[in-house]
């Protein structure tokens, strides 16, 4: 009998010469053959959530997106829990500068987030996916908790947040969900500093002043007409290390060198 060719799992094809004539029957194979699945195959696998991360700095729509994308997820049916921390309205809400907001869970340190789950569960309320806003400030552990609800639960994670802190150096809530996510998507409305290139670092501003030391965490807002001492101004990279707030900014800037 002539060489095999490679089916059905259990069926064998055998090409025999007769003659002029090369004739194909088709054989039992008692024995199955080694199984190569198709790539990207998953069968096998068990089902699991989604972790994806969002981020950008101050102003690109992060809080937004996330209600937009919730507000897609809901009208399909599934039903969602949504998290923040430190939200700029100082209430327990997902709120964007546009002008839209929804009612929130405000999540501490030591809030357990597949406790929150398990309890809406228990409550009769179904948990399909979670929207976290603010996840920069989330600790390491709830970025894992976000990675156990995914992966054990099958429930959908996505995260909004800043990846770096005043100084330019990355949250811990960042850098784990970076680690851990599916995906790490920047966010593609671009942020302006005021000479027009893309700003990336978000400026904490004390008294007309770019500042450099402080807490990592000082909640404010990018609105320099308002009455706090404390706001935030994204800036370029350029003009974050020289701490150039640009010519609106008066005298109250303190350059650290001579840079335009």
């Amino acid at each position: 009998m002539g060489p095999f060719l490679r089916t059905a799992p259990c069926r064998q094809v055998a090409v025999e010469p007769e003659g002029n004539v090369r004739v194909l029957h088709v054989v039992d194979n008692p024995e199955r053959p080694a199984s190569v699945p198709a790539a990207g195959s998953r069968r096998a696998l068990g089902v699991t959530g989604v972790l994806k991360y969002f981020y950008g700095p101050m102003d690109c729509g992060k809080s937004t997106l996330a209600l937009q994308l919730d507000h897609n997820h809901s009208r399909q049916g599934r039903r969602g829990l949504l998290l923040t921390r430190f939200d700029r309205s100082s209430k327990a809400q997902i709120s964007s500068r546009i002008g839209i907001s929804k009612v929130a869970v405000e999540v501490d340190d030591d809030t357990d987030l597949a406790d929150l789950v398990r309890n809406s569960w228990a409550a009769g309320h179904r948990v399909d996916y979670l929207i976290v806003d603010e996840a920069q400030f989330f600790t390491e552990a709830q970025v894992e908790q976000m990675a156990q609800l995914a992966d054990d639960a099958q429930v959908d994670v996505y995260a909004f947040g800043i990846a770096t802190d005043f100084r330019g150096r990355m949250f811990p809530g960042s850098a784990r969900l970076i680690e851990l996510a599916d995906e790490a998507v920047p966010l593609q409305v671009e942020v302006l500093c005021w000479c027009g290139r893309p700003g990336r670092f978000n400026a904490r501003v004390v008294d007309g002043a770019v500042v450099r030391e402080g807490a990592q965490v000082v909640v404010a807002d990018t609105d320099s007409a308002t009455t706090q001492a404390v706001h935030y101004q994204v800036l370029c990279r350029q003009h974050h290390r020289s701490g150039n707030l640009g010519p609106s900014a008066g005298d109250g800037t303190l350059p650290l060198s001579d840079e335009p």
